[in-house]
């Protein structure tokens, strides 16, 4: 985008228009000692060319070559070129809200079909295209879940996301929503005893994410059967898209809550994603966002139409389900783009991809380190805890030009010097060779300072 300022010319026909003599007189009305006096304090003016030239190399700042095992909920897929080809036409790029759904066809027909396609994979009835990302997802799934049981408390399991549940905080700390934690067990996935203990009959929703923040995969029938033994539903987070390629969806949730930035949408510095609801037919009032429908018009051709659109700019703000009102629809189309080029064999194909590489990195650095919750199935994360800190480990792979695991320090200090790593079809053998053979390198290291540690207090 290219910006293009005022002439002096332009700023004085400005000024003329609207009865003021110079830009002076313009901000008159501001006291004195708020006004600057003087020229701001920036850098020389720079050409078009050289700013180019500026964001060129910040950019080869970001990573730009470097091989990564970051996940955590946000995952380096393959986008396929065809993507940024079709969004960048300008009836895409351009369209905004479809305020007026009868002259918004294209983009109504795009989410129509986003909808198609994620109630396919999911298993679901309807779904949504309008949440931000995972995590408003998950909790607007959740606040659903509240209003269809007339309850106000919920229980997460802690193996959720741990910014998917600062998200619940913030949201349940001025509705009046008591939340609860429910633990993991040895395998990784929520401890079913713990979580029993944890529901009471003012138990709107139980809370999962699968595959969970650790990459296991739940077990989410027994976990439906606890939850709606005590009358509370079930909300199924998916954060990796992908892993619906060959795990099988939670369809004994009564509300999934998708992140679907997998499907083509990129990195991005944390966004925009693409936040997905679906749920069973009966649900579909108190479903938050954006709803399409397809219908025929008076003379039997195919339309699509905005419907149940219970949201604030629509309805009266105190009748609405959400605040949520951005238009997700250029990021769903990304999503689209990506599903169909796959398709049903492809995306299957890609899951497999994910799901062997992981497992061959997990063989190679549990020969190092100590590979947790392996008594479960899990996708393209794992945990890997090592005998050196993994920010030490990270500061090393940095110079291979390797981007290493997530520590889980911060959200499970309990875990010690674990990290989860993450494999795509974008991760090499070489890549994962690579840190194994720095795993190798730290836990000798390791065992060689200890032994010299021994050697001195024995002396």
């Amino acid at each position: 985008m290219r910006y293009l300022p005022k002439s002096p010319a332009d700023r004085e026909a400005i000024l003329k228009a609207i009865g003021a003599r110079s830009i002076d007189d313009l901000f008159a009305p501001i006291p004195a000692e708020y006004r600057l006096n003087r020229d701001l304090k920036v850098p020389r003016q720079m050409a078009e060319s050289e700013i180019v030239d500026w964001f060129r190399e910040r950019s080869r700042e970001n990573g730009d070559g470097y091989a990564t095992f970051l996940g955590a909920g946000a995952y380096y897929h393959y986008r396929p070129v065809i993507i940024d080809s079709l969004i960048s036409r300008g009836e895409f790029l351009t369209a905004y809200t479809p305020y007026q759904a009868e002259i918004s066809q294209g983009t109504l027909q795009s989410i129509f079909e986003f909808q198609s396609m994620i109630c396919e994979l999911t298993g679901m009835e309807v779904a949504n295209a309008s949440m931000y990302d995972g995590s408003t997802a998950a909790v607007e799934a959740v606040m659903m879940a509240a209003r269809l049981t007339g309850r106000r408390s919920v229980v997460t399991a802690r193996s959720v996301h741990p910014e998917y549940r600062e998200v619940l905080a913030t949201y349940a700390l001025h509705q009046g929503m008591p939340l609860a934690e429910a633990g993991f067990s040895s395998s990784g996935r929520v401890n079913l005893k713990e979580l029993e203990q944890k529901i009471t009959d003012q138990t709107a929703c139980v809370l999962i994410q699968s595959p969970n923040f650790f990459g296991t995969i739940e077990d989410v029938a027994a976990t439906a059967e606890i939850a709606h033994k005590h009358g509370a539903m079930l909300v199924v987070s998916i954060a990796e898209a992908v892993s619906l390629g060959i795990v099988e969806p939670p369809r004994q949730a009564d509300i999934i809550a998708m992140e679907a930035q997998s499907f083509g949408v990129p990195l991005g510095f944390g966004g925009p994603y693409c936040g997905v609801i679906a749920t069973r037919e009966k649900n579909v009032r108190q479903m938050p966002g954006r709803l399409v429908g397809q219908t025929v018009d008076r003379n039997g051709k195919r339309g699509f139409v905005l419907t149940l659109a219970t949201r604030e700019q629509h309805i009266r703000r105190e009748k609405a389900t959400s605040n949520i009102c951005t238009n997700q629809a250029l990021i769903a189309l990304m999503a689209n783009i990506f599903m169909t080029i796959y398709g049903k064999v492809g995306l299957r194909e890609l899951a497999k991809q994910n799901l062997a590489k992981a497992a061959y990195a997990a063989q190679q650095f549990g020969k190092h380190g100590q590979v947790l919750f392996s008594a479960a199935a899990r996708f393209n994360e794992f945990v890997i805890q090592t005998s050196e800190d993994p920010y030490a480990i990270n500061n090393r792979l940095l110079g291979h030009k390797i981007v290493g695991g997530f520590p889980l320090k911060k959200f499970y200090p309990e875990l010690g010097n674990a990290a989860l790593w993450c494999c795509t079809e974008m991760t090499s053998r070489s890549s994962i060779d690579t840190v194994a053979g720095l795993l190798a390198e730290s836990e000798r290291s390791v065992k060689s300072s200890k032994e010299t540690d021994v050697e001195e207090v024995t002396r």
